[in-house]
């Protein structure tokens, strides 16, 4: 997985940015190192990375802020956000923007690469399956395709496919929370409830079309997809 796989790294602390960018190297990482919003901005078009590694306090250019440009051009690519931040509001702010983890100061690195390796092989846990029939939508989970009566398709961000693959999987049942938590993002704690309550969220606008589909929260469970 991690061999010549490239990882652009936003950190404005000069100590720990060489450190990440180090212990990513030693196993196997390209990695572009950058200490500002404005110099990871335009790495990022240069360099062509498969994952973000973004601190959220950067001068010139924030990471939200910064997060917020990339999501205009790519919906897919991984975005992790390193902070000192950990108030339930940034974390939801984080996650609305797009973020797919969210790792606080202080970290070990082995949780880092942990997380890392978690979101470059979350492309394998979606079956090939060609398409899923939700009510009047039709679901490519592949493609990450979502259409509603054979009109023109809305693009699902990998995180949303995932989680929306797995509610079909289970339709007119309950998901546990627990598990998909562990599935997708590898542990159940506050940050990653938070996170997936987002993406419901989300998945729930973009089914509002057909008001026979909806996401029921099953609480103290976890999630009903009913169609």
């Amino acid at each position: 997985m991690s061999n010549n796989t490239k990882i652009l790294l936003a950190e404005d602390e000069p100590s720990l940015g060489q450190i990440v960018q180090e212990s990513l190297e030693t196993r196997g990482y390209e990695v572009r190192l950058c200490k500002d919003g404005i110099q990871a901005e335009a790495a990022f078009r240069e360099f062509a990375p498969a994952l973000l590694v973004l601190d959220v306090m950067m001068p010139k250019l924030d990471g939200f802020s910064l997060a917020r440009k990339i999501r205009k051009e790519d919906n897919d690519i991984p975005i992790i956000f390193l902070t000192a931040k950990s108030q339930t509001r940034d974390v939801v702010e984080g996650f609305n923007l797009g973020a797919n983890d969210y790792l606080k100061k202080p970290f070990s690195m082995e949780e880092l690469i942990v997380r890392i390796e978690n979101q470059l092989s979350k492309k394998n846990l979606i079956s090939a399956e060609a398409e899923c029939v939700i009510g009047r939508y039709t679901f490519e989970p592949k493609n990450q395709l979502l259409i509603f009566q054979s009109e023109a398709a809305v693009q699902l961000t990998h995180r949303e496919s995932e989680l929306l693959y797995h509610l079909h999987q289970t339709k007119n049942e309950v998901l546990d929370r627990s598990f998909i938590l562990k599935k997708l993002w590898k542990n159940d704690d506050f940050f990653s409830g938070r996170s997936m309550d987002v993406f419901i969220s989300k998945l729930r606008k973009k089914l509002a079309r057909d008001p026979n589909v909806q996401i029921v929260n099953v609480r103290g469970y976890g999630y009903k997809l009913i169609c």
